[in-house]
């Protein structure tokens, strides 16, 4: 059997799941990889065979999602020629993690793809929305990677066809304590506007942030360029972590049972409808760097028993190989 897997570069989620996915699947299968987009600070541990700019959503520093860069920095033009000209006609099966190109090209060449991902949740009317559905939103859900057939990993298993999340195995082999810090991992916003409020807040703060490129302390916080072994060591042991309402991050904080605070990127309507599952789950959030929130929640001790369990290759032998 052979396979093309192919998955979104955009943000560190996807990356961080195709690390754990890819090697499993090699032990049943002939692999190959593609990738489009240019947001991850995750690095591959594998050989990936083709590479495309694809389609990103970017963002501004106030932590929007920013529809004139969006916009302005993709190539839409390449990114059609690119559906065009890839070749699926050597595999059995495509796997896609919300990656755009494969996704129409395997719509328009009636090939053989089965969804994998977090967003593909989505599309069950079990999954938790806000009561205020993003048309818009709602719309780059349907159409940005689309597919008929899905199996989506959340929170929980609103659906039998939503699994857990998948934790890579870096994570699980932690052995994590709580050492009084904070992390934090809020890529949408500007070290300078993290700063600013965190300061005010007498604990120590770990922020790791794609715009710094050397080591800076102010006070009570210290700014790290990007770096998975550092952030590893810090997430280890941390109290809690503050972070974006994506996927990956704030389930491996629940599997560690960190303390979670999150922070939806604004006009990001899969992050508000993260942000909406887990406060139905009683995590902490707020649509704002907002000083008050943060410190009710650095005070408080609320915790979140949670069970992930490392079943990936199972969903792939049983639901995902056999499609």
């Amino acid at each position: 059997m052979k396979i093309l897997y192919a998955f979104q570069g955009t943000g560190n989620g996807h990356m961080a799941r195709a690390q754990e996915i890819i090697p499993l699947l090699k032990k049943h299968a002939s692999v190959d990889t593609l990738i489009s987009g240019h947001q991850s600070q995750l690095k591959a541990d594998f050989n990936i065979d083709s590479q495309y700019k694809g389609i990103s959503l970017l963002y501004n520093k106030t932590g929007g999602l920013s529809y004139w860069k969006t916009f302005k920095d993709n190539h839409f033009l390449n990114a059609i020629k690119a559906i065009r000209e890839i070749e699926l006609s050597g595999y059995d099966l495509i796997i896609n993690d919300f990656e755009p190109l494969t996704a129409w090209a395997c719509k328009f060449k009636n090939a053989p793809m089965i969804e994998l991902s977090h967003q593909a949740s989505m599309s069950f009317k079990e999954t938790p929305k806000p009561d205020n559905k993003n048309f818009f939103g709602e719309l780059i859900l349907q159409y940005y990677a689309p597919s008929v057939n899905k199996i989506g990993f959340h929170f929980d298993n609103y659906h039998p066809r939503i699994k857990k999340p998948v934790i890579r195995k870096k994570i699980r082999n932690l052995s994590p304590d709580k050492k009084g810090y904070y992390l934090v991992y809020l890529p949408s916003f500007s070290d300078e506007n993290i700063i600013k409020i965190l300061k005010k807040i007498p604990v120590e703060w770990k922020v790791f942030s794609k715009y710094s490129k050397s080591p800076i302390r102010d006070e009570n916080v210290e700014v790290f360029s990007i770096d998975e072994i550092q952030y590893l060591k810090y997430f280890e042991n941390c109290e809690g972590i503050l972070c974006n309402a994506g996927f990956e991050t704030p389930a491996e904080a629940l599997f560690m049972d960190k303390k979670l605070f999150v922070i939806p990127i604004h006009n990001q309507y899969e992050q508000e409808c993260n942000a909406c599952a887990l406060d139905k789950m009683g995590i902490s959030n707020s649509t704002l760097l907002n000083l008050e929130e943060i410190e009710k929640w650095v005070a408080s001790d609320h915790h979140l028993q949670v069970h992930y369990p490392d079943d990936i290759e199972e969903i792939l032998v049983n639901e995902v190989l056999v499609f």
